[in-house]
C-alpha cells in the first residue's frame, strides 16, 4: 500500500519506518529541510532505540524516502497520516493549526481518493475540522464530489519504546464512519494482528476521546503515587513496599505505579491541560484531573525542597550535580522534563549545578543556551567533583548501581 506521513517526529517518523517495514511504500513529508537531509543522510533527527535500524534497513529496500516535497508526498499516498505537532496553546488547549494546515496542504492537491488519517493526539471534534478543510480546498478547486475519508487512528507509542509498541501493539484504535477507510485500514493493521485482531474500531470522536483518556488515566496514577510517597516518607512507610503490596492486586497492576520527580515529556502535561480546558469550555470542570496537574507541578521541586531543608534556602556557594536530565530514560526530549524546573529552582537560590544525561546533553544545550551557573559534563562522575550532593532525576540504568 502507499502511504505518506506528515511530520517527521516522534509519531509520523516511527509510523512511517514501521509501516515499510510491513512492506509498505511510505513517503515521509516534513516542512523542515534541516530534518530531511538529515534522514536523507542517513541520520535520525530524535533518539528513539530501535529506529535507526529500521529507517536504513527500508531506505536500502526502496521503500521508505523522505522529502519536502508537498506536490510529492499528497500524490503518492492512498492512505495519508498526519502526525504533526500539537503544542499546547496559551490557554491550554491544543493548538491545531499544524494540523489543519496539513489538511488544507491535502485538500489543495489530491487528484483522487485519500483516507486522511489523524495520528496525531488531538481534542475531540478535530476529525470534523479536517474534513471541512479539505472540502473548502476542494471546492476552490471545483473539485466538491471528489471523495476522502478522516479517520482517527491516535497512536499509544511510549519514547523509548516506540518501535516495539508500534510492531507489538496491545490496541489498534480506529475512529471512522467509512466502510471504505475501515477496510483499507484493516488491511494496512493486517500484519500487527495476526495472532489476534487487536483492531478496535469505533465512531471518530470516541477514538479522539480514547487518547486523551488513556493518557489522563496514566498521569494520574503518577500524581497518585508521587502524593502516596510524600505521605509515606512523613508516617515512616517505604514506598516501594507499598507499591508491591498494592500493585500484587490485578484490579491495580504494576504499571505506572512509580513515585519519581514528576511527569513530563510531550503528552501527559499538554494532554491533561487539553482535556481539563476542553472540559471547563463544556461546563463540565474535571476536578481529578485539575488536582492531577497541581500535584504533578509540586512533585517538580520536591527534590529542591529536600536540598532547602538541608542546606538552607540561600544555596549561594554551593554546587549541586544532577544525573538524568530527559524527562525519561531512553529519550533525549527535554519536553516538559522535571530536571529544567530543578536546574532553575536551584540556580534562582544562587547554586551551580554540574549535569549529565546518558544521551540528552546536545538537546538540553539548546534549550538552555549557554550559562555561567549551569555545566555540562560528558561522565557522570565528573558531574559529582566539588558537589555539596547530587541529585538523581530520571531513572536511566546506569545510575541504579
Amino acid at each position: 500500500m502507499k502511504v505518506t506521513a506528515i511530520g517527521t517526529g516522534y509519531v509520523g517518523l516511527v509510523t512511517g519506518a514501521c509501516l515499510a517495514e510491513m512492506g509498505n511504500h511510505v513517503v515521509c513529508l516534513d516542512v523542515n529541510p534541516e530534518k530531511i537531509r538529515i534522514l536523507n543522510e542517513g541520520g535520525i533527527p530524535i533518539h528513539e532505540p530501535g529506529l535507526d535500524a529500521v529507517v536504513r534497513r527500508n531506505v536500502a529496500a526502496g521503500r521508505l524516502q523522505f522529502t519536502t516535497d508537498v506536490d510529492q508526498a499528497v500524490q503518492h499516498g492512498t492512505v495519508l497520516f498526519i502526525g504533526v505537532g500539537t503544542p499546547p496553546d496559551e490557554d491550554g488547549s491544543a493548538d491545531l493549526q499544524y494540523v489543519v494546515a496539513a489538511a488544507r496542504s491535502i485538500g489543495q492537491r489530491m487528484t483522487d481518493y485519500k483516507v486522511i488519517v489523524d495520528k496525531s493526539t488531538v481534542p475531540v471534534g478535530t476529525a470534523d475540522k479536517v474534513r471541512a478543510a479539505v472540502k473548502e480546498e476542494l471546492e476552490k478547486r471545483g473539485l466538491g464530489g471528489m471523495g476522502y475519508a478522516v479517520v482517527s487512528n491516535p497512536e499509544f507509542l511510549k519514547e523509548g519504546a516506540a518501535v516495539e509498541d508500534f510492531m507489538k501493539p496491545d490496541r489498534i484504535i480506529v475512529g471512522s464512519d467509512d466502510e471504505q477507510a475501515t477496510l483499507m485500514m484493516r488491511a494496512l493493521y493486517a500484519p500487527f494482528n495476526r495472532t489476534q485482531d487487536r483492531m478496535l474500531v469505533m465512531d471518530v470522536r470516541s477514538a479522539e476521546f480514547t487518547k486523551y483518556a488513556a493518557n489522563a488515566m496514566l498521569a494520574t496514577r503518577i500524581s497518585f503515587m508521587n502524593e502516596l510517597a510524600l505521605l509515606a516518607e512523613r508516617v515512616g512507610a517505604d514506598i516501594e513496599l507499598v507499591r508491591r503490596g498494592i500493585g500484587s492486586d490485578p484490579r491495580i497492576g504494576y504499571q505506572f505505579l512509580y513515585a519519581g520527580a514528576g511527569y513530563g515529556g510531550s503528552c501527559f502535561p499538554k494532554d491533561v491541560k487539553a482535556l481539563v480546558k476542553a472540559a471547563a469550555d463544556t461546563g463540565i470542570p474535571l476536578k481529578v484531573l485539575t488536582a492531577v496537574e497541581e500535584a504533578n507541578e509540586r512533585q517538580k521541586r520536591v527534590l529542591v525542597d529536600k536540598v532547602v531543608e538541608r542546606f538552607g534556602a540561600d544555596l549561594t556557594g554551593r554546587r549541586f550535580a544532577i544525573w538524568g536530565l530527559a524527562f525519561k530514560p531512553n529519550t533525549d526530549d527535554m519536553r516538559e522534563a522535571p530536571a529544567l524546573v530543578v536546574i532553575d529552582e536551584l540556580t534562582k537560590r544562587g547554586a551551580t549545578v554540574a549535569a549529565y544525561d546518558p544521551v540528552s546533553m546536545p538537546e538540553t544545550a539548546r534549550v538552555l543556551g549557554p550559562r555561567d551557573d549551569v555545566t555540562l559534563v560528558e561522565r557522570a562522575d565528573a558531574a559529582l567533583q566539588g558537589a555539596d550532593a547530587l541529585l538523581i532525576v530520571t531513572e536511566w540504568k546506569e545510575f541504579r548501581t
